[in-house]
């Protein structure tokens, strides 16, 4: 078997996490996932991973091979790269995800300008309201919106948004404000499942979070949808800032509980550790992140709802 390709193999199993996740990603079946495996460990002698049918690990000689194969993986993709001049300009097909408001209201011109300025690059953009496994996926860039958990990642911060329970002063005039956080379960909740999928709400008491539970009159999978039925004044709703800026500007709906108002979540650009990061992955990086940065500094909001544009942290 190729000595190449079982480096391939065993890089996908610890980059992934699993026999079966590693076949999905080099589109081979998992008997060949562990026909290369095991004819690795025979050719080396040693064994490389601890496997049981609940766990999987390195094992030690398993951790220093790792190191060795990534090397000659890298080596060989930059010879190639090199070979075929994409070194020089960036070109090919590049995966971009993030939540379908989002992708929206901030990242879609900011294809356009890329693609204007990168004519040798195409763009697969993938609006999803859920957080995909980049690896796994085949996903070269993300946009991350709270704290990152996954420390494989390579991460540049282009700002911040708040959590915000607005409403507008229509259904605020006939069903009055709530003055603390237990009051939400005495009002209409509509429920974005992307923000609230626990039926809960997160709020600053006394230098920590705390949480209210409420049972949503309306409860939906899409955030415009129940911010639209919020500015109708059905209810109150959980949303980022930058998905009410414009609605909070204008005064169809205004925030609720703005003393508790949780502190900003980092949004940030993500991709995946490689020691060889591609042209096309460096070049939507650079180029798109300054301008989310100053797309999130138009759409923020303070706490009290003002949104003061260029002014604002983030």
């Amino acid at each position: 078997m190729d000595r190449v390709h079982e480096m391939e193999v065993l890089v996908a199993i610890a980059d992934v996490g699993s026999f079966a996740a590693a076949g999905r990603r080099l589109h081979i079946s998992p008997p060949a996932v562990t026909r290369a495996v095991a004819s690795l460990e025979a050719r080396l002698g040693v064994r490389l991973l601890n496997r049981t049918t609940r766990s999987l690990s390195m094992t030690e000689a398993g951790v220093r091979f790792l190191e060795t194969a990534r090397s000659v993986l890298a080596g060989i993709e930059a010879a190639e790269k090199e070979a075929l001049g994409e070194m020089a300009a960036p070109q090919g097909r590049l995966t971009v995800t993030t939540s379908f408001t989002f992708g929206r209201t901030a990242l879609a011109p900011i294809v356009s300008e890329f693609l204007g300025a990168h004519p040798q690059v195409s763009l697969s953009v993938l609006l999803i309201d859920r957080t995909v496994n980049l690896v796994e996926e085949g996903i070269d860039v993300a946009v991350r919106i709270g704290p990152l958990s996954d420390s494989s990642l390579i991460a540049r911060r282009v700002g911040q948004v708040r959590r915000l329970l607005v409403a507008s002063p229509k259904y605020l005039d006939r069903h009055g404000w709530p003055q603390n956080p237990s009051d939400l379960k005495l009002h209409s909740i509509i429920a974005f499942t992307g923000l609230v999928a626990n039926r809960k709400w997160g709020y600053l008491d006394r230098g920590g979070v705390a949480y209210q539970s409420f049972e949503p009159r309306l409860e939906i999978n899409d955030a415009a949808t129940a911010i639209a039925a919020a500015t109708a004044g059905d209810g109150i709703t959980v949303a980022l800032s930058y998905m009410v800026a414009a609605q909070l500007r204008s005064g169809a709906l205004v925030p609720v509980l703005e003393p508790v108002t949780p502190p900003p979540v980092p949004v940030h650009l993500v991709y995946p550790h490689n020691r060889l990061v591609a042209p096309k992955v460096r070049a939507f990086i650079d180029f798109a992140a300054p301008k989310l940065s100053r797309r999130l500094q138009e759409l923020a909001v303070d706490p009290q709802g003002e949104t003061p544009g260029a002014e604002a942290p983030g």
